[in-house]
């Protein structure tokens, strides 16, 4: 292991020549307070950063021992961690991004401060407290891992500069928010805390007979449509109607008061813009905890919920979509059904029984992003078209069977229709985001105005059929996630989208995917389903199995790079699922390979 002044010594000898040359910073290097790692460096000023990795001794951070003992604990310390030294990142960034008051003097390189005080790069988090691979905290050791950009003038290494990033700028950024005597561990402790307190609502939320909660004095709402930070001024914070209020004791000793949505069938209702959508967005996203102050810390879902929508164009492999769609005038078997270009209702029906293969003990649907065909089918129209010449048989006839067959609960908002009034458990409306429980009001509308004959369990041409039977396991062809055009692992695009050979996994339509650290971890996990899975293992099996991989070895064990990528975060098994599901090179060991044109 070298010492600060060799690192010194060695990027002033670096200092004019070409820029390959900064591969001789790789290795490990005794900075004093801590260890710096540069594990690999850019081989040009326009490539991805250089990775490096700060490390230091249990006895150098001094971290409080009864907030890192278990693995829930180690998560929420590092994800602590990791936001502080952002912020003491960014906060140096932008002090010294100032434009100088003088001409800064040649000790620096030759190049204008602004281009040298920004090669920094922490990897930023968002409002969900997910397990990442930034910080990895050990029982001997704490690594922060992070990315900077070697200056450069030209192709020429600017080692005068590279030395005030590595020996200077990083130091103290790795000192304002890591050191003891710098650190608020108040705020660490309580970070943790409320962490553990989340986990502990989701874990019992079954048995409450819940598969969700939301607690009083929520901010639902969000600063703006495509932001995920809370709304600040003018938000109503949520109170519980006293029919539906639960409480929690919590392992801080805390209790917390609010709304539990029980088991069932849930539908709420409400005028536009009262906060029914943003009260099913914030269930969508409670399948995560969320950070202190975020106005959706309270929101917890059961952990395997599942939000559906219609997603035109998508493909569909081998799926059991029957319980729906049957009867096709092609003759189709949808028992196996296979199409590269689904329509709304085909792709929402499959959608839905994926997420059933994939565990999901709660469904979530609006109507906004729903196929109305899949959904709802009125009386005219059934006079107009009848049943049996009709292959689909809406949701709102299958939801009731759905939940008696599977144990599966829907949460369900309706804005234009009172269609599902009759085969709901709960209904709640949302007025001025505070809702009302009107499920007996919407009892008496239902039974007023029956909306029409429940779900014989038949088929078009009159066969009985089990809606919800048991089904037979897809099997993985896992060479099929291999394909000839690949020839280098798997790539994300941002949080969407996963480059497979020549092929893309369009992910957009995927809402609970909300990290592009995750979409990273899901390429990797897609190149392990197609080298480690054994033969005849169902797509469930093999996608549970990773992620318990995940979750045992940890998301270092994804990287090729020992320690790095920093910025992978943990996906849950029913988003490792949809990627498999939406891949269009995707192939089964059973089944057909007959596809529809739908």
């Amino acid at each position: 292991m070298r010492d600060l002044k060799a690192l010194q010594h060695t990027l002033r000898d670096l200092d004019g020549q070409g820029y390959g040359s900064y591969k001789r910073l790789k290795g490990t290097y005794d900075m004093g307070g801590f260890r710096l790692s540069v594990d690999h460096t850019q081989v040009d000023p326009y490539a991805p950063p250089s990775k490096i990795r700060v490390i230091l001794t249990r006895d150098q951070i001094q971290l409080p021992g009864h907030v890192t003992q278990t693995r829930p604990q180690r998560i929420a310390a590092a994800d602590h961690l990791a936001r502080r030294f952002h912020q003491a990142v960014q906060a140096q960034n932008t002090s010294q991004d100032q434009p100088p008051r003088s001409k800064p003097r040649g000790r620096y390189g030759n190049g204008s401060s602004r281009g040298e005080t920004s090669a920094v790069k922490a990897y930023a988090h968002g409002q969900q407290v997910l397990e990442r691979s930034t910080v990895l905290i050990t029982d001997d050791r704490v690594e922060v891992r992070l990315e900077v950009a070697l200056p450069a003038a030209g192709r020429r290494i600017k080692g005068r500069a590279a030395e005030h990033v590595l020996t200077q700028q990083l130091p103290q950024a790795v000192a304002a928010a890591l050191e003891p005597g710098n650190r608020d561990d108040d705020a660490l402790a309580a970070h943790v805390q409320l962490y553990l307190d989340q986990l502990h609502v989701a874990e019992t939320l079954k048995d409450h007979g819940l598969v969700a909660f939301v607690g009083d004095g929520a901010v639902l709402p969000r600063s703006a449509g495509d932001s995920d930070l809370p709304l600040e001024h003018g938000a109503i914070p949520f109170s519980t109607p006293d029919s539906l209020a639960v409480s929690f004791q919590l392992p801080s000793g805390r209790t917390v008061h609010g709304m539990g949505i029980p088991e069932g069938i849930t539908v709420i209702v409400g005028g536009g813009y009262h906060g029914k959508s943003t009260l099913l967005a914030a269930l969508s996203g409670g399948v995560y905890p969320h950070v202190a102050g975020d106005g959706r810390e309270w929101v917890i879902t059961r952990r395997d919920a599942v939000a559906i929508r219609a997603e035109d164009g998508r493909c569909v492999t081998g799926v059991d979509i029957s319980p729906f769609i049957t009867g096709l005038p092609t003759g189709v078997d949808t028992r196996e059904f296979t199409t590269t270009n689904a329509s709304g209702s085909t792709s929402q029906a499959a959608n839905l029984l994926e997420a059933l293969e994939a565990g999901t003990s709660t469904v979530l649907i609006d109507e906004d992003t729903s196929a109305t065909n899949f959904m709802i089918r009125d009386d005219r129209m059934k006079r107009l078209i009848p049943p049996h010449r009709e292959p689909i048989t809406p949701f709102v006839e299958r939801v009731k069977p759905m939940l008696e067959h599977t144990g599966v609960s829907t949460v369900l908002v309706a804005g234009g229709s009172g269609a599902f009034f009759d085969a709901a458990d709960h209904v709640i409306a949302m007025e001025a985001y505070r809702p009302r429980d009107v499920t007996e009001q919407a009892r008496q509308i239902a039974q007023d105005t029956p909306w029409g004959d429940e779900s014989d369990d038949v088929d078009v041409n009159g066969r009985e059929v089990a809606p919800f039977r048991a089904r037979t396991p897809r099997i993985l062809h896992a060479p099929s996630l291999n394909p000839r055009s690949k020839t280098k692992p798997n790539r994300a695009r941002g949080r969407t989208e996963i480059q497979v050979g020549r092929q893309n996994i369009d992910l957009s339509a995927v809402s609970q995917l909300v990290d592009a650290g995750q979409t990273a971890a899901l390429a990797r996990a897609l190149d392990e389903l197609a080298t480690t899975t054994p033969h005849n293992v169902a797509l469930e099996r093999a996608a549970f199995e990773r992620i318990c991989s995940m979750e045992r070895d940890g998301l270092d064990a994804l990287s090729a790079h020992g320690g790095h990528p920093g910025y992978l975060a943990a996906p849950r098994q029913q988003e490792l699922q949809a990627a498999v599901n939406r891949f269009r090179g995707l192939r089964l060991a059973n089944g057909s390979a007959q596809r529809a044109n739908d």
